[in-house]
């Protein structure tokens, strides 16, 4: 495994981000494992997320000046974090996120922070995708922008889990709108790491019996 995935990993589980038991994502799923951005909750923290997805940012992207969106609540400190991250390596780009009701007085609207112009790109920072349901969310707010168009989706974990077929959810959201989703690491990325202790072993057995039933096939 590469050094930057472990570190990621550890980093995930340092700051409780990573956990382990039953939860419910928000396609409804009942799943093994859960990715919370919201529990990052220092300045430290925050700070090295946005350098990992800064990283992963010039990896993909390169030098290239995009909008990061952040998805309220919490891809609006992700794309942020970024947005800082990205700074420190020399590239300044803007960033913006909605709010989950349009603001009736003041500057008004659904939208905080740069306003992006026909012929720009965004970058959509997520924090993890399991059905798809939260970036068609934004795709359909993102709308209302005209002539901007979307280059690239990052998220933390790529689950590996099928969406509306039995293709990844991430494969379903490249499919319907033409642009790549990309992750720091995935969930098998997270299996190897864990199998390296044997006190992980129900965890593994649990994710990979998910996998089983919810796994993509392509």
């Amino acid at each position: 495994m590469e050094s930057y995935k472990r570190e990621f990993i550890q980093f995930l589980q340092s700051a409780n981000v990573l956990k382990f038991g039953d939860f419910t994502a928000k396609s409804g799923r009942k799943i093994p494992y859960f990715i919370n951005a919201g529990e990052i909750k220092t300045g430290d923290q925050i700070s090295k997320l946005g350098e990992f997805y800064a990283k992963a940012y010039l990896d993909k992207v390169g030098n290239k000046k995009c909008v990061l969106y952040g998805p309220a609540y919490k891809g609006i400190s992700i794309a942020v974090a970024t947005s800082v991250g990205l700074s420190r390596e020399g590239l300044d780009v803007p960033f913006f996120f909605n709010r989950k009701e349009a603001k009736d007085h003041g500057e008004g609207g659904v939208f905080v922070g740069y306003k992006p112009v026909a012929g720009e790109e965004i970058v959509i920072t997520e924090d993890v995708i399991t059905a798809g349901t939260a970036i068609r969310e934004s795709m359909e707010i993102l709308s209302a922008l005209e002539g901007v168009k979307v280059a690239a989706t990052f998220v933390m974990v790529d689950r590996k889990e099928k969406g509306q077929t039995e293709k990844s959810a991430m494969a379903e959201i490249t499919d319907q709108f033409g642009f790549p989703v990309y992750s720091v690491v995935d969930v098998y990325d997270i299996i190897e790491y864990l199998e390296e202790d044997e006190a992980n072993r129900e965890n593994v057995e649990r994710i990979k019996n998910y996998l089983a039933v919810n796994g993509a096939k392509a």
